[in-house]
């Protein structure tokens, strides 16, 4: 006797009701609606629930550079505050923009800028003035168009309502792209990651952009991931299903880095950086990471350990890229 699929985690009368709303007679969104309404609608979004999402306790779904504890923040400003130069730090505001609820990576962590600013989802996004504007996981968080190659030609996958009255995939043609791939091959496009951080560079203001995100070039996500990078996560586990329990568990896609380094170049920054999250520390924090290493040197200390998890390349030192850019 064969075995059968799994059945899918079913999703809740309230995230259906926002569901149709958006849907309209139809009873059809593309990917990116969805994941949109997925994450953050106001009532039933992912992102707008009251609860922990991040953390190693019970409940939460994924962990974050920041999850270590406050020497990614220590990190993090040792770093910006090389790339600006000396004495430049205490000329500009450090803005982290989506942080989680209650939390922000330079809380409890001595700094040398002239404020610290936290914009948090549903805040005004204005910036102005000299900064250093900063985000960690953002960017993968943002709606992408799922598409797939087949018959000669592009399709963008949709989600629909079926008949049962469950969420069901379809497809229906995607006319933006004229460039070939093999049968199958599925491009997740984070176009929405690329608006934001142009909405991000087109504001008057001047210092450093700090992204920390995993992603891929253009190159990569045409030809290195046929399955596409659309990931779901609950429970710190990697979910098959991207259209379970939709508001209830994560969605992320990677980040086209190129896209987001012409959107900075196209506002008027300096030819943008990627790096590895290790790399990136160990040349521009060095001297931070020496005092954690020479610090209780007899002993693994649990900063000794965060730092590990930090620059490891098996954990997050090549998990997650920075891009860095200036104007």
């Amino acid at each position: 006797m064969g075995s059968s699929a799994p059945a899918r985690a079913p999703a809740s009368p309230a995230f259906l009701t926002a569901f149709r709303a958006a849907a309209g007679p139809a009873g059809r969104l593309g990917f990116a609606r969805f994941m949109e309404l997925a994450l953050y609608h106001p009532e039933v979004g992912y992102y707008r629930a009251g609860r922990e999402r991040v953390g190693r306790g019970a409940g939460t779904d994924f962990i974050t550079s920041a999850t270590v504890g406050p020497l990614f923040g220590e990190l993090v400003a040792a770093a910006a505050a090389h790339l600006l130069g000396p004495d430049a730090a205490s000329r500009h505001t450090f803005v982290e923009i989506g942080a989680e609820p209650g939390r922000s990576v330079l809380a409890g962590v001595e700094h040398p800028f002239a404020a610290v600013r936290t914009v948090r989802l549903g805040d005004p996004l204005t910036l102005a003035g000299d900064l250093v504007v900063f985000s960690n996981e953002l960017f993968d968080a943002q709606p992408c168009v799922r598409t797939v190659y087949r018959g000669g030609k592009w399709w963008e996958r949709t989600v629909e309502l079926a008949a049962d009255g469950t969420l069901a995939e379809g497809e229906v043609p995607y006319l933006e792209d004229g460039q070939p791939a093999p049968e199958s091959y599925a491009f997740d496009r984070p176009l929405a990651a690329a608006r934001l951080a142009g909405e991000i560079a087109r504001q008057p203001w001047r210092g450093l952009f700090l992204a920390f995100d995993y992603g891929k070039t253009e190159l990569e996500l045409r030809t290195g991931c046929p399955a596409g990078t659309v990931r779901a996560y609950h429970r710190h586990r990697q979910e098959r299903d991207l259209l379970a329990r939709p508001g209830e568990q994560d969605l992320t896609c990677h980040v086209c880095w190129d896209w987001l380094a012409a959107e900075l170049v196209g506002a008027g920054f300096g030819a943008p950086g990627l790096e590895f999250q290790e790399t990136f520390f160990v040349r521009h924090a060095g001297p931070a990471i020496a005092a954690v290493s020479a610090a209780e040197a007899a002993r693994f200390s649990p900063r000794k350990q965060a730092l590990l998890q930090l620059l490891h390349p098996g954990q997050m030192g090549q998990r997650f890229q920075v891009l860095q850019a200036r104007r």
